[in-house]
């Protein structure tokens, strides 16, 4: 079983930066893939990002435009969302979720393969 906790959340102004935690529990961070999804109010939940353990690669989705990051810290057992120059498009809950296939997923019907979810933290862009 994998345990996912959020942390880092806030309320910032436009054009700021918040770095997201999650921290691991339950399985070693590069036995799993992992990644970061959202959901804003009347929305589907989106991808941001995630991590596959067959590579460790990133895979980013279309929120980026260039201005997050994931990374890992397996020594931590710990993944990060670096995310500058927000948006107050990018308000939402952000969830981080695993999954134990080679590969993670980050296009809208891949959510449905993560059976591993925390219980997300708000971020909220506004002036």
């Amino acid at each position: 079983q994998v345990q996912l906790v959020e942390s880092g959340g806030g309320l910032v102004q436009p054009g700021e930066s918040l770095k997201l935690s999650c921290v691991v529990s339950g399985r070693p961070l590069d036995s799993i893939s992992i990644g970061w999804w959202r959901q804003a109010p009347g929305h589907e939940r989106e991808g941001v990002a995630c991590v596959g353990r067959y590579d460790g690669r990133p895979v980013y989705g279309d929120p980026n435009e260039g201005r997050f990051t994931i990374s890992r810290d397996l020594a931590k057992n710990t993944l990060y969302l670096q995310m500058n120059d927000l948006k107050s498009q990018d308000t939402a809950i952000y969830y981080c979720a695993a999954l134990e296939d080679e590969v993670c997923y980050i296009s809208p019907p891949g959510v449905d393969e993560y059976p591993y979810w925390g219980q997300g933290t708000q971020v909220t862009v506004s002036s």
